[in-house]
């Protein structure tokens, strides 16, 4: 009788480095350490200064305590890798990009010998501390060629965030005060690793599953979410739980809004396209670099210290059209392959993303048949916007009809305030 594979029967992953960071300062402490915030120097933070902050707060680059040190920073950016211990050994975790805090002459000249900051927030409130500083060189040149291998102009994370920034870095262990919110309708939606672990704790699950994306969720990637835990429960798991974990940070002008995507995320499990009682949808507040291989790395790196097994990795993750040139950024199967050999990422299940496309007989999202080639027709992002610039309904069974309502709209919205 032919025995079944083994699996993997944990009720959590473990989290990278064995434990997970959690740097909010409990609540008796508060106020002590926002009167020592106050009497020191103080680093102003960008939105995307604060996006970082809270992800490495809340331990989604478990097991980095703060804004990255020197030494830490050429790790990340030489090896994509930073070396720990866990139980007196020496281990390597995945850190495929440098996580750091920027700043400009004038600011390093007011922190002087100072070993500790205040950090303030963009609307200039207290938000934390950052300890043991060290301040070094920012070679832009560098960090942007061997993150995006490429100083071409028109990189919307370049531009933004690091062209901007000041000649200087600045790390050391992150103290935050409180829970960071943006007080914008979605902070239900950003649940921490730890929260996320109780709430797959609650629901039993054997296996969770990650879907990352940043764009609107159509039928074809429902088809896949689907099958993946069809394929999981004939593994013989149990309960696998679906983390349908939008990119919730920073996004190039042109993305869909986060509000946006939230909503017709929403909707889409109330279609039942999805099924709200094996699926969790929350906001990754990870700000996004259009890194391709690089950056597809730190999506899957997260997603374990938030509690997955397994992750669902696409064509072209994290990429994009090439700035200047007709042509992708990078090669849109680099990103899978490399998952399956990062340093760090070896107890993470990489989980091939299936090409699915408009099935013109079925008239549905189906998985792509090269034997029937012609009957099958790719919707590209271009097609979908034109449909909803112009009033029109992608074909039956494209996407979900009240998902499909969220996202027209949203266009045609963008449409009367462009005349």
């Amino acid at each position: 009788m032919h025995s079944p594979s083994p699996i993997i029967k944990s009720s959590l992953i473990e989290p990278d480095g064995g434990e997970l960071v959690n740097l909010v300062v409990p609540e008796i402490e508060r106020a002590s350490r926002v009167l020592e915030a106050q009497a020191l120097p103080k680093v102003s933070l960008t939105n995307i200064d604060l996006e970082w902050a809270h992800v490495i707060s809340e331990g989604w680059a478990s097991p980095l305590k703060g804004f990255m040190r020197e030494n830490e920073y050429l790790q990340s950016l030489h090896f994509n890798s930073l070396k720990t211990t866990k139980n007196g050994s020496s281990i390597v975790v995945n850190m495929s990009l440098p996580i750091v805090l920027a700043i400009d002459d004038e600011t390093k000249e007011r922190i002087g010998c100072s070993t500790h900051v205040g950090l303030l927030s963009p609307n200039k409130v207290l938000i934390g501390i950052l300890r043991g500083i060290e301040i070094y060189k920012h070679n832009k040149e560098e960090r942007i060629a061997r993150t995006w291998g490429t100083t071409v102009d028109g990189l919307p994370y370049v531009d933004e965030a690091i062209s901007k920034g000041g000649n200087w870095l600045i790390g050391g262990d992150l103290e935050v005060f409180e829970p960071i919110k943006y007080n914008d309708g979605l902070d239900d939606y950003r649940l921490s690793p730890q929260e996320l672990r109780n709430e797959f704790e609650r629901r039993e699950a054997d296996a969770v599953f990650a879907f990352q994306l940043r764009n609107p969720v159509h039928n074809g990637h429902a088809l896949l979410m689907n099958d993946t835990r069809r394929s999981l429960l004939e593994m013989g798991y149990n309960n696998p739980i679906l983390l349908l974990h939008p990119l919730g940070g920073f996004t190039k002008v042109d993305d869909v809004p986060l509000h946006v995507r939230m909503e017709q995320h929403t909707k889409v499990l109330e279609d039942g396209i999805l099924d709200p009682k094996t699926t969790i949808v929350a906001i990754f507040p990870s700000p996004m670099h259009y890194a391709g291989p690089t950056e597809v790395q730190w999506h899957a790196k997260a997603r374990i210290n938030g509690g997955a097994n397994f992750y669902i990795v696409g064509r072209d993750p994290a990429g994009m059209p090439h700035p200047t040139q007709n042509r992708d950024l990078y090669d849109p199967d680099h990103g899978k392959k490399l998952l399956s050999m990062a340093p760090g990422l070896d107890k993470l299940h990489i989980l091939p993303f299936r090409v699915a496309a408009y099935d013109i007989v079925h008239k549905k999202m189906a998985f792509f048949d090269p034997s029937r080639a012609k009957e099958f027709e790719f919707i590209s992002g271009t097609k979908m916007r034109s449909y909803a610039k112009n009033g029109e309904n992608p074909p039956e069974g494209f996407m979900s009809p009240s998902g499909w309502s969220v996202l027209a709209n949203y266009y045609q919205t963008l449409q009367t305030e462009d005349c």
